[in-house]
């Protein structure tokens, strides 16, 4: 993937503390900034995956459902008895 320059502003603290841990990890300071988005968006994806996945199981079930699980509880019941243990 082809890189593309960018300019950004930030505050001297910052730009210090970037500085330092790219000297410390012996690499660029445009890897740091790229290493630091890549986390953050992946953070913000799996955000969004739990939020969907909070709202997808937020419902109790519904009639429908409460029956299906009581049919399959039923069918699960007699397979049980079946069996030699």
């Amino acid at each position: 993937m082809q890189a593309i320059k960018t300019a950004i502003s930030l505050d001297e603290e910052l730009l210090r503390k970037v500085n330092s841990i790219a000297i410390d990890l012996h690499i660029s300071r445009s890897k740091v900034f790229a290493l630091a988005v890549q986390d953050f968006l992946k953070v913000r994806e799996n955000q969004s995956l739990l939020a969907q996945l909070n709202k997808a199981y937020e419902d109790f079930p519904d009639k429908d459902e409460k029956a299906i699980s009581k049919t399959m509880r039923i069918k699960h019941g007699k397979i049980v008895e079946r069996e030699s243990w």
